[in-house]
Formats: C-alpha cells, sequence, structure tokens
C-alpha cells in the first residue's frame, strides 16, 4: 500500500480551491513551459519569469492570430498560369467594308448635312470640296412602312456649327477649331475645341449623324437589299475548305458599313482548330474599294477586322484593326483564358443577370455592353432621344448626350462599378505581318482569276482588293486562374504553426485549455453555491439562550 494515494482524475474535476486546480493542470498538460510555473513555486522570482514569459508567449500568438485573420477577410488572391495545349474552337471573325448604307428615310437630311459641311470646310479653309468629296446621287435604301423624316418635323440644328475659337481651357491666345453646344435655353454649353481642324471637322459630323440616325428605330429590317457576300469577299476557306452560307451572319452598323461574322456562335465542329499555322487558319480575299459614301465619317480606305468571343457583340469603334487594300496580312492569334474567382474575393459576373444595369444587346455578357457605354453611341443616342422625350419634348438631346459622354470619359458616372468584369473570359494577342499584295507580276493574273471567278472589275488603277489569313499561332493557351492566397485550410494550418513554435503543444492542447476553463466555471459556480448554502443555514438556525 502506498503512503499516499494518487489522485483519481474524474469526469468533473471537484477541486478544493483553484490552486489545486492550477496545479493539477500544469503537472499534467501538454503545454510547454507551465510545470516551471509549479516546479518553481518556492523561488517567486522564478516563478514570476515564467508567468511574464507565457504572457507574452500567449499575447504574441494572439496578435499573429490577429494578423491572419485580417489577411484572411481581405481575401487576397494569387494568380496561377498554366500552359494547356487541345484543340479549340476558332474565334469569331467580324469584318466590315467602311461603307455604310444612306437609309430613303433619312437621306434628304444627309443631304442637308453634307451641304453644311461643305459650307463649314469652305469657311474655315475656303476649299471648294462639293465636287471631290460629297456624293449626292449614292444608292439609298428604302425601309417600307416607314414615312420620310421630313415629316416627322425634325430639323438638323443650325446653331450647332464648326467654328474658330480661342483655347478656353488653357487660356492660349492662338484660335482653334471647334464648336460649343448649348441646351435649349442657351445654357449650360459643352464646349469642345481640337487642335487639329480634321479631328475637329469629323467630330461634327458624327454627331449630326447620329442625330439624323437615331430617328430610325433601334432594329430595322434590311434583308431585302442585303447584300450578298460575293460583293464584299471574293475568296473564303478556312483550314483549306471554303466556307459555307452557314459561317457567317451579316449586319450593318451605321458607321462601318455592312459586316459579316463568320463563327459567330462557336458551336459548328468545322471551326474546330486542330492545327497551327497558316495553312490552316482562315484566308479571306476582300474587296477594299476607296470609294466612301459618307467620306466624313471614316478617312480611312481598307476592311475594318475585329477578332473577338463567340456570342460577342463586336464594339467595332473601340475595338478591331483596318486591313489596307493591295496587301496581304497575316494575322497570328495567340488566346489567354482568365478565370477570376468572384464572390468575397472580386467583383465579377458569371453572365450579367446579377447586373443591375439595362444591356442593349442580347448577345454573351462584356464590360461594353452595358446600355450607356460609348461604344455603342449610336444606340445610346436612340435611347437617349426616346427617353427624354417622354418628359422633356423640347430638350435638345444631343447636349445631354454629350454631357453624358463627358461625365463618363472623366469617370464621373461610376459605370465599372456597377458593370463588374466577367468572371471568365478569352483574350486575344495579335501579331500582324505585311506584304504587297498582289506583286507586280502577279497582278494580272491574279484580277483576271477574280474577273471570271466572281465578275470582279476594277475600273481604276487604284488597288482595291486586299488579302487576310488569321491563324492560331499555336494551340497551347495560357490559362490565367486566380486562387486564394488564404484559403480555410491554410488558416488552420498557419494558426497550428504559430501554435506550435510558441507553445510547442497541438490541438489537443486547445482542447486541454478548453477543459480547465469548464473546470473553472464549474467551480466557481461551486463555491458560490456552497456560500449561498452557508448564508442560509445560518439564517434558520435557532438562537442558543445564555
Amino acid at each position: 500500500a502506498r503512503g499516499e494515494e494518487e489522485r483519481q482524475e474524474g469526469l468533473i474535476e471537484f477541486y478544493d480551491s483553484f490552486k489545486e486546480m492550477f496545479e493539477f493542470f500544469c503537472k499534467n498538460t501538454t503545454i510547454h513551459g507551465t510545470i516551471r510555473l509549479v516546479c518553481s513555486d518556492s523561488n517567486r522570482m522564478k516563478t514570476a519569469f515564467w508567468t511574464l514569459l507565457l504572457l507574452a508567449s500567449f499575447g504574441m500568438l494572439y496578435w499573429q492570430f490577429a494578423l491572419m485573420f485580417s489577411q484572411y477577410l481581405a481575401y487576397p488572391v494569387v494568380l496561377t498560369m498554366s500552359m494547356h495545349s487541345e484543340p479549340k474552337m476558332f474565334p469569331a471573325i467580324t469584318i466590315c467594308n467602311l461603307d455604310p448604307y444612306r437609309f430613303e428615310l433619312v437621306s434628304e437630311h444627309l443631304v442637308q448635312l453634307d451641304r453644311m459641311a461643305e459650307e463649314s470646310i469652305t469657311f474655315l479653309y475656303g476649299i471648294n470640296t462639293s465636287a471631290r468629296l460629297f456624293h449626292m446621287n449614292d444608292r439609298n435604301i428604302h425601309v417600307q412602312g416607314l414615312a420620310n423624316l421630313s415629316r416627322s418635323g425634325f430639323k438638323l440644328s443650325q446653331n450647332f456649327s464648326l467654328l474658330r475659337m480661342s483655347d478656353l481651357r488653357s487660356g492660349k491666345k492662338h484660335s482653334s477649331v471647334g464648336f460649343r453646344l448649348c441646351n435649349s435655353t442657351g445654357g449650360n454649353c459643352f464646349y469642345k475645341t481640337y487642335s487639329s481642324g480634321m479631328d475637329a471637322i469629323l467630330e461634327w459630323y458624327r454627331f449630326h449623324y447620329m442625330n439624323i440616325m437615331s430617328q430610325l428605330p433601334v432594329i430595322i429590317n434590311i434583308s431585302q437589299h442585303e447584300e450578298h457576300i460575293e460583293d464584299m469577299v471574293y475568296s473564303c476557306q478556312y483550314d483549306g475548305e471554303p466556307c459555307r452560307p452557314s459561317d457567317y451572319v451579316h449586319f450593318h452598323h451605321p458607321v462601318f458599313g455592312s459586316c459579316y461574322t463568320f463563327n459567330s456562335k462557336g458551336t459548328d465542329p468545322f471551326w474546330t482548330a486542330t492545327k497551327p499555322g497558316i495553312p490552316y487558319g482562315l484566308s479571306l480575299i476582300l474587296r477594299a474599294e476607296q470609294k466612301d459614301h459618307i467620306p466624313l465619317l471614316s478617312t480611312v480606305a481598307g476592311v475594318k477586322v475585329m477578332i473577338h468571343n463567340h456570342n460577342q457583340t463586336p464594339f467595332l469603334e473601340h475595338e478591331g484593326f483596318d486591313i489596307r487594300p493591295g496587301i496581304a496580312t497575316t494575322i497570328g492569334i495567340q488566346q489567354d483564358e482568365v478565370n477570376r474567382l468572384g464572390g468575397n474575393y472580386g467583383k465579377c459576373t458569371t453572365n450579367g443577370d446579377d447586373v443591375d444595369v439595362k444591356l442593349l444587346y442580347n448577345n454573351s455578357y462584356t464590360l461594353q455592353i452595358r446600355a450607356w457605354h460609348s461604344g455603342a453611341p449610336l444606340e445610346s443616342f436612340q435611347r437617349l432621344r426616346k427617353s427624354l422625350s417622354l418628359f422633356l419634348p423640347s430638350l435638345f438631346p444631343g447636349h445631354c448626350f454629350y454631357q453624358l459622354y463627358n461625365r463618363l470619359r472623366n469617370h464621373h458616372l461610376n459605370c465599372f462599378d456597377q458593370c463588374p468584369k466577367p468572371c471568365r473570359e478569352s483574350l486575344y494577342k495579335v501579331s500582324a505581318g505585311t506584304a504587297k499584295w498582289p506583286s507586280a507580276k502577279s497582278q494580272d493574273w491574279v484580277r483576271q482569276a477574280l474577273r471570271h471567278q466572281n465578275g470582279y472589275n476594277s475600273t481604276s488603277n487604284r488597288k482595291d482588293i486586299a488579302k487576310v489569313t488569321i491563324f492560331y499561332q499555336q494551340l497551347n493557351y495560357q490559362a490565367v486562374n486566380e486562387s486564394p492566397l488564404l484559403s480555410e485550410n491554410l488558416l488552420l494550418s498557419s494558426m497550428g504553426s504559430q501554435w506550435s513554435l510558441w507553445f510547442g503543444s497541438s490541438v489537443l492542447s486547445v482542447v486541454e485549455m478548453f477543459e480547465l476553463l469548464v473546470d473553472t466555471l464549474v467551480l466557481s459556480l461551486l463555491f458560490c453555491y456552497q456560500r449561498l448554502r452557508a448564508k442560509k443555514t445560518l439564517r434558520v438556525s435557532p438562537t442558543i439562550p445564555s
């Protein structure tokens, strides 16, 4: 028999005092250093030293925990890049001929605008351009069911004209070309000056052109006047095979003219790219006449080309590039994919359904497809005029449009806060090379072949055809993925590492500390109960007579 029985540990310890409970914890816990508090109780200096050391360790531990949680709640991300190599779908390709229609509905006002432009250029530079720039007898597209615009009471503003004016913003004395646009009462004026008169004329003409075209319906059925693709595309081949009628869709852009989009949906296996290189890309021979029906809309001759994602509205004013006539252009593309986390890690949207902004087009979501984006000025202008006519019919919509556009350009509309980035998007990096085509020795037989096969007829010595080849440089693509910098697992792992660093213990030590807290709470309640019971006993006990 032992001289002193060892104390048996029960489910809940009923210690005689807090000192006994604390000594039992220090002797049996797995936390390093606590036993020194008991072993050194005879030396108060050592006890105080180890007490301060443990408290400092606790302080450092929870300071590190606070830093970890603050970093975790900031939801930082890290970008990881990976390379993939597999067959993939060819991107959508949009081409435009820079030859917009003149609709009969607005033809009278377009003629009037040409005359105003002629007068303005004569006033500014003393040059008569009527015989060289403007074409009054070009084709007009008639749309059935719509009355002529002159019957609707619409009039071009005669007060919005080009002027030579001082640079009001910089205070310089020399004059520049610009315009002043005010509201219907002559107040709240918008000033715009240009150092180049050419830029001022183009902007002034485009403003009036948009004001005229905004009278047309947003959607116009021009199927009866739709051009055949052979009028613009003399030859089309993809992966060595001729293109089919189902491979393209036609639409009309008010500024860039007749446009065709190849592989717009991206669902046809015909457009699956299995090999990189020029022979396996899209090869086009295009008609690129230098005859502009509306020359002040664009001073560029050639073809507009844009490479974009499937089911995406091409914003040709802000993206794409021009193909020069008489040139063979080879365009190599390299695809990158970006995947964003969204949620707490950043604002992004999957398909735009959660964005509280009305979209102009029923296509896949992009930042530019929101309702008031400057990439679609004509559509915005039409909707603006329609909205204003409901409650302010006398207000000049062009003034409001420019004020709105100016606020957008100066980042006062918070459009990017309302319209987040897509959570998943494909980006195309482009590299191009050019060469003279056809060459001097081959141009005769090339033109003869086009003449017999496509009815090509050139009436001038100017270059009016172009060749473009678009191909994947390589099929491997780079994927950029966002991942949490500090996930839940990493957070717990880091906390465990800090706990081991400062106390050399594990998660079971945390359970021991929790057990100590429970025992402290139970022991406190028991002591309180004993005191209350003792007081009650003293009150009810009889008084002993002397």
